[in-house]
This record gives structure tokens, C-alpha cells and sequence, in this order.
């Protein structure tokens, strides 16, 4: 046998190994992922009933019941079955986390297991902190002036015109929300994951920093451009109005700012050990 045949079978078998860690974990995950999708899909009414709550306050304080409905005849499963697959990822998400983590972790340096670990705990929470603030915060607000753009036919809903339990009764010329289930959770599943999405920017910034592909002072730099495109961003993630993009892009703005501060951080800290290890003299900037 030659050597060069050697090499290849000698570098065959790690490939061969690291495949085989690769399907165990991936297993692990799908099975902690079909489990919490099962777990989900039995309290899917409970976690509607939760994702809804925004918009039935809104039309409380205008007098109208919240009846959403099955525009059609399968609404109700896949709603189901969308809530149970979202829910259930997020709910698996700490196992599959913890099996990508075992999976990579090996193949890191010492000092590069220490600087990925933080950011793998940071960037489900800042996803966690962006959700929550388009749920209590933004949704409520958005979904309040779209419900502004009802007709009730040029005057309040009073006598006749409102039933026992509040519920406006469309007369001549009524224009009022009657939401399919379908349309509503795809609206605040675009409104969450947005927003979950943008609130990753400094975790993002943070580690280009961290590994040195980007620098405070380039992106204070190119401020002017990163206000250009967060509001091409906020006109793509967001519906088309104008309050919601406002508010998105006050958000990553600001998230943009902090991404500036933490990457300075970053690169004092840097400046700061390669002085004490002697690489660089006290006058000098990495």
C-alpha cells in the first residue's frame, strides 16, 4: 500500500466518526423536538388563547367580541399543527442547543470554547427579549390602530346595533373584524419572529468583533448606511405600516448603538491582554 493510500485511510476514519456524532446528536434533537411537539399540540388551545389575548383586549375596549374563525373547513388543525411545530421548537430548543454545543465544542481551542459559549446563552435570551417586547409592547399598539380602520357606518354601535354580550352587529354600510385564525397567527408569528430576529444584532456584532471582522470605529463609521438599511429591513420584516416600522427601527437603531459600545468593549479588553502578554508596547493599538 502506498503512503499516499495510508494517509486517506488513516483521515477516513476520523470523517467516518464525526459523521457518527453527527446522526447521534441530530437523533437526539429530533427526538427531543417530536416530543415537545406532541406535548405542544395538546395545550395548542391554551397557547392560542395566550397568542390572541392582544388583539380581544383591543376589540374589548371597542365593544366587540373576539370571534375569530375557520375560514376554512381545516383552519383549526393546522393552526394546530403550526402552534404545536413553533412552540415545540422553542420548547426543545435548550436539547438542541446543548447537542449542538457538545457537538462543536470538541473541535475548540480552550480560549474559543470560552468566548462561544456566552453567545450561545446570549442569543436565545436577546430572541426571548424581542419577542416579548412585540408581544406586550408592539403587537398591542399595531393591532389597536389597525383595528381604527373600522366603519361601523359613520356612527358608534348603540341600541339595536350592539347584542347582549357587546358584540357589534354589522348594519348598512358596517365594516367590522371578523379574523380567520389562520390570517391572525401568521400576522403574529411575523410580528414575533421579526423582531426576535433584529434583537440578535448585538450578539451578532458582538462575535464579528470579538473575532475581528468588524471594528467600533467601522461601524460608527458606516452609521449613516446601517440607518439606510434598518429601514429597508423594517419595510421587509414588518407589514405595511408605517407605526410598526417606527418602532422596529427605534429598536435595531438603538440595538445598533449598543452593538457599538460592546464591540469597543471587545477590542479594549483585546488591546488590554495583548499589552500584559508584551505583544504590543503601552502606545500602541491592536
Amino acid at each position: 500500500m502506498s503512503q499516499a493510500e495510508e494517509n486517506l485511510d488513516d483521515s477516513s476514519a476520523p470523517l467516518i466518526e464525526h459523521l457518527a456524532e453527527l446522526r447521534t446528536r441530530l437523533i437526539r434533537s429530533a427526538i427531543a423536538f417530536i416530543i415537545a411537539v406532541f406535548i405542544c399540540f395538546y395545550f395548542a388551545g391554551q397557547i392560542f388563547d395566550f397568542l390572541k389575548q392582544p388583539v380581544c383586549h383591543a376589540m374589548a375596549e371597542r365593544m366587540q367580541a373576539c370571534n375569530l374563525q375557520m375560514i376554512r373547513l381545516q383552519d383549526g388543525f393546522f393552526v394546530q399543527i403550526r402552534i404545536a411545530m413553533l412552540a415545540g421548537f422553542a420548547l426543545a430548543f435548550p436539547v438542541i442547543g446543548f447537542q449542538l454545543w457538545r457537538f462543536v465544542a470538541p473541535g475548540l481551542y480552550r480560549n474559543e470554547r470560552s468566548a462561544f459559549l456566552p453567545f450561545m446563552i446570549a442569543s436565545p435570551a436577546m430572541f426571548l427579549l424581542g419577542a416579548a417586547f412585540c408581544y406586550y409592547i408592539v403587537i398591542p399598539l399595531a393591532y389597536d390602530f389597525f383595528l381604527g380602520f373600522q366603519d361601523f357606518g359613520g356612527a358608534a354601535p348603540t341600541g339595536a346595533e350592539t347584542a347582549d354580550e357587546g358584540q357589534v352587529v354589522a348594519g348598512s354600510g358596517s365594516v367590522v373584524f371578523q379574523g380567520s385564525i389562520s390570517e391572525y397567527l401568521s400576522l403574529t408569528i411575523t410580528f414575533v419572529m421579526a423582531f426576535g430576529v433584529c434583537f440578535q444584532l448585538p450578539v451578532l456584532l458582538t462575535l464579528l468583533g470579538k473575532a475581528g471582522l468588524v471594528s467600533a470605529a467601522g461601524l460608527a463609521a458606516v452609521r449613516k448606511y446601517a440607518v439606510v438599511a434598518i429601514l429597508v429591513l423594517a419595510g421587509i420584516v414588518t407589514p405595511p405600516d408605517i407605526f410598526t416600522q417606527v418602532i422596529l427601527f427605534v429598536a435595531v437603531y438603538g440595538l445598533y448603538e449598543v452593538s457599538i459600545f460592546l464591540v469597543a468593549r471587545v477590542e479594549r479588553r483585546r488591546t488590554a491582554r495583548l499589552r500584559a502578554e508584551g505583544i504590543l508596547d503601552e502606545d500602541e493599538e491592536f
